[in-house]
């Protein structure tokens, strides 16, 4: 893991990581104050400041909440066989970690009213400190109160292993660039990370003769997230078996389709974060509005996994009761398979 996260190639997000984990709020000073032009000692509480766009904010936030309330998953209760019964029960994570990019309300609304909704007892947000003003005030009108002012791979390193300031989460959720998703990805074998929601990425495939005004409208939205953020355009035709294909080799974090043929894909695309369907449906709209989340996989992930969802912030245990007649009934399958695997002390177990 040596991505650079400055010119300088010897700064490496594994560095920093393994800084942070091993000097905690001294290593996260020093990084806040070499990349990101602090002048501090310790990690500081973002403090809420500005105007902020309530009702846009508030409604947006309501959308989110209707959506992921919706998803709940429901506990199941089932007796596979006389005597065993075996229970799957959803709970909430106790903590989530929010990394939100500079400035951007939205992604704190998608990423923390979920957590809220699924009943997350510690909500922290870590954000860089130009823009943490704004971030912290919008967290304030949904109820998070602690935000800390910093950012990039020192944030992640932070959240992921605790310093003297800040403890630790049980998750770590929420989009970011090369060197966040890179630090995500190294903490992720001791904590558990959303997914590498990472630089934006649109297909737009839209009908031969499609109105190429909305058609740029849709990539510069895209592409105005940075330089490294990337468009295509799939041109749909009368082989939509061929559009399709197209649509799905990119795996694409957003799929927007514009045009009758372009649309009747909407049902058979696996390989997307999100798909947007018709003129009057652009991808602003879920990165802002509809409540659809917009922290979405990248990179290709989008052939393995989705985006946040309420399920994202809770985890499912396992209960089983087994009667003394279900074990019975169990006890051969036990022994023949214990016996194959060459375990004598599970094969002993089904006679009690």
């Amino acid at each position: 893991m040596s991505r650079s996260v400055v010119s300088d190639p010897s700064i490496t997000v594994e560095a920093i990581v393994a800084d942070v984990r091993e000097r905690g709020d001294a290593a996260l000073a020093h990084w806040s104050n070499r990349l990101d032009g602090t002048s501090v000692e310790r990690p500081e509480r973002a403090v809420a400041y500005g105007d902020l766009p309530i009702e846009a904010v508030l409604a947006a936030a309501r959308n989110v909440r209707t959506w992921h309330a919706a998803q709940r998953p429901r506990d199941l209760v089932l007796e596979v066989s006389p005597g065993v019964t075996l229970e799957r029960r959803w709970t909430p994570l106790r903590s989530v970690g929010i990394y939100v990019p500079t400035g951007l309300v939205s992604s704190l609304v998608m990423t923390a009213v979920p957590a809220q909704e699924a009943g997350v007892e510690r909500v922290v947000v870590c954000t860089p400190p130009r823009g943490a003003a704004t971030v912290a005030a919008a967290a304030a009108l949904l109820g998070v109160d602690e935000v800390w002012a910093l950012g990039g791979a020192q944030a992640i390193a932070a959240m992921a292993y605790g310093t003297e300031s800040i403890a630790p989460v049980d998750k770590i959720v929420g989009p970011g660039g090369g060197a966040v998703n890179a630090a995500k990805l190294l903490v992720s074998r001791d904590v558990a990370i959303d997914l590498p929601a990472g630089p934006s990425e649109v297909v737009v495939a839209a009908d031969v003769g499609f109105d190429p005004v909305i058609i740029d409208q849709e990539l510069a939205a895209q592409l105005e997230h940075g330089p490294d953020s990337r468009g295509h355009v799939v041109w749909v035709g009368d082989d939509l078996e061929a559009a399709l294909e197209q649509v799905e080799a990119h795996a694409a974090e957003h799929v927007a389709l514009l045009g009758p043929r372009a649309e009747s894909l909407a049902g058979r695309i696996r390989n997307a974060g999100a798909v947007f369907v018709g003129p009057y449906a652009p991808v602003p709209a879920g990165d802002y509005a509809t409540g659809g989340n917009h922290v979405l996989p990248t990179g290709g992930w989008a052939r393995s996994t989705g985006g946040l969802g309420l399920e994202s912030f809770m985890k499912c245990v396992t209960v089983q009761r087994v009667t003394e007649d279900g074990l019975a009934r169990l006890a051969p399958t036990i022994e023949a398979l214990a016996e194959l695997e060459g375990l004598p002390a599970h094969r002993r177990t089904a006679r009690r």
